[in-house]
């Protein structure tokens, strides 16, 4: 095992395992936060995997997660936010 698969490895123990326990738990802005951070840090660990095993293909996956993660926080965003719970769109009678 080289400098670079440990401190993927580190990163992998001592990070993720935070981020998931922020991201199972509290508010919805603090499990947002936990997913976003998450995400940055598979992204750092797939960055230091391809210097590791010495394979420039491996970047792919890093590069796919850089694109995708910002689009799946909106989408969580999203689904988190929904609709307005103070609007009730049964309770409206059309105006004649």
């Amino acid at each position: 095992m080289n400098a670079w698969a440990a401190a993927s490895l580190v990163l992998l123990a001592g990070a993720a395992p935070a981020c998931l326990w922020v991201a199972a738990r509290g508010s919805a802005i603090r499990r947002l936060v936990g997913a976003s951070l998450l995400s940055a840090v598979v992204g750092a660990v797939f960055l230091l995997l391809p210097v590791a095993y010495d394979r420039s293909s491996y970047q792919d996956l890093a590069l796919m997660l850089a694109v995708l993660a910002p689009a799946g926080t909106l989408v969580f965003t999203r689904f988190v936010a929904g609709r307005r719970h103070d609007a009730h769109p049964h309770d409206s009678t059309p105006e004649t």
